[in-house]
């Protein structure tokens, strides 16, 4: 997450937009999106420059080279040099002149950088850049520059896009507009830990948002394949340049036909589509669909689906998908039930759920945990408790892995009281005696995970129970219904010893008595 001084400077830009006139906090976070990604387009460009000029890439191709004719132009004199169209190369203009040329130029750039048939081609199509001002944009820039300055003074390995994000989303929030909020990237990145996606394993997220459960197993792959691998602020190891992978066809694979999501609010399409191509996945498959909806059938077709959809309320039952069993309106079963649905046989998923579903007695929830034991692997329920996804909300949430397929023999159970940050609303990193930072169990799930036959001990935070005795218990999968509090019986001195140690006292005591008196005289 932000420094102090960087959540100052994006406060600082917030309230700017806020004072411009684009009151609207989506519509803030839309516009300032857009100028990230100005921003972003032009520190990818140069870094892949770099990358080929010193042997990490076999190529480059500038994204800058060339003329650019903006869309209605009469002739190709109208165009202009790509090379104008950099973030360093515009920002250097007078005020007005910088307005005219993003409004008229840059933005319409950007717009068609997936080619006409993508997907971000065709969700920008409607895209206004509505930056009323020319002086709003002028300190809208100012303010990103030195936001990306400190972030390279400090060398932090971080998604910046994402925590920009994440604090803008606290404005959203307190603004009153509810079901929007970001998984934090570090539960993320333990989440993609546990489910080790692959190289050319089809991943999806149903409802992914702003894409950062994809953007997370995005740079898990890329690590397996890099050279630069170093602890992130979250003590993960991830490297960034991926100059291992020197087959084109599988970068290919990896850059185009990897990623897929799907949501139903059309700005955060955008945002998602943004935030992949800003971290060089060239064609991610984000798109407009309910995926609850009679309108979506891809079943059986993902091998990793990763997730933390909607749990704040019920969908019209007359248009859920037919093919559902669950019948329900309540939006957490649907969608656990759409994602078991989505994964191919062999197929794994991280999901985070309400901890409801792990142990509400209706039938409903009953027949959605048997589907996890009867027809999947169900590998882990991992307990967290409700400041997780504070301020946003303060449901204490749950992550399922399971693998579609064969059939469960034992559940294992974690029970998560840290994940290395305050469970108030500020959500502030917390540190050891030593003064580094402390991680909590965020490292723990995943080193615990790999032992699962081996925790048997019921008075341990993590233990495994067989399918079995889980049915004995009314299918519950609260970590609470199989904890075995040890109890450890008091030892009590004899009454011999206990009367000697206390006239030992009482001759101590007597003692400083005399001596004051002594002292007085």
């Amino acid at each position: 997450m932000l420094t102090q001084s960087l959540k100052s400077k994006v406060e600082n830009l917030w309230d700017k937009f806020w004072s411009g006139g684009i009151a609207n906090p989506l519509n803030a976070i839309e516009q300032i999106t857009y100028l990230l990604f100005m921003k972003q387009l032009d520190e990818l460009d140069s870094k892949r420059k770099t990358d080929f000029e010193e042997g990490y890439a076999d190529k480059y191709e500038s994204i800058f080279e060339g003329r650019f004719i903006p869309p209605g132009a009469e002739k190709d004199s109208e165009g202009v040099e790509k090379e104008t169209l950099r973030w360093g190369s515009f920002k250097r203009l007078p005020a007005d002149d910088m307005l005219r040329h993003v409004q008229t130029l840059v933005f319409p750039f950007i717009k068609t950088l997936g080619g006409d048939k993508s997907h971000f081609t065709k969700h920008m199509d409607n895209a206004v850049f509505i930056i009323p001002k020319s002086s709003l944009l002028v300190e809208a820039v100012k303010t990103i520059d030195e936001i990306y300055d400190e972030l390279k003074a400090q060398n932090r390995f971080i998604d910046a896009q994402g925590d920009f994000y994440e604090m803008l989303l606290k404005q959203l929030s307190g603004a009153g507009k509810n079901g929007q909020f970001r998984t934090p990237t570090h539960l993320i990145e333990m989440i993609v830990e546990l489910v080790e996606p692959q190289l050319g394993h089809r991943i999806a997220d149903p409802a992914c948002g702003s894409a950062g459960f994809l953007l997370g197993a995005y740079k898990y792959i890329v690590s397996q394949y890099s050279s630069d691998k170093e602890k992130d602020e979250n003590g993960f190891i991830r490297g960034t340049k991926a100059d291992k992978l020197t087959d084109e066809r599988l970068r290919k694979t990896l850059e185009s036909e990897t990623f897929y999501g799907f949501d139903i609010d059309s700005t955060m399409i955008r945002i998602g589509l943004m935030n992949l191509m800003m971290h060089g996945i060239k064609q991610p498959q984000i798109d407009y669909k309910d995926t609850l909806s009679k309108g979506y059938n891809e079943d059986g077709v993902y091998d990793i689906v990763i997730a933390n959809p909607p749990f704040t309320g019920s969908v019209d039952k007359g248009d859920i998908n037919e093919s559902f069993e669950l019948n329900t309106g309540k939006s957490e079963l649907l969608f656990l039930e759409r994602i078991y649905k989505m994964l191919r046989i062999g197929g794994t998923a991280g999901v985070v759920v309400p901890q409801g579903v792990l142990f509400s007695s209706g039938k409903v929830f009953k027949q959605a945990r048997q589907i996890l034991l009867d027809r999947c692997e169900l590998k882990a329920v991992i307990s967290m408790p409700s400041g997780f996804f504070k301020p946003y909300t303060g449901v204490a949430t749950a992550v399922l892995i399971f693998t579609k397929g064969g059939e469960t023999e034992n559940v294992w159970f974690y029970d998560m009281q840290s994940d290395g940050w305050s469970l108030d609303d500020k959500r502030k990193e917390l540190f050891n005696s030593e003064g580094n930072r402390d991680f909590g169990d965020l490292h723990k799930v995943i080193e615990r995970y790999g032992d699962v036959n081996k925790n048997v001990e019921r008075d341990k935070r993590h233990f495994t129970v067989p399918k079995e005795e889980i049915f004995q218990n009314g299918i519950s999968l609260s970590f609470n219904t199989y904890f075995e509090e040890s109890y450890v019986p008091p030892s009590y001195d004899s009454p011999a010893k206990i009367l000697k140690d206390l006239g030992a006292v009482e001759e101590k005591i007597a003692d400083a008595i005399d001596e004051i008196k002594s002292i007085l005289k």
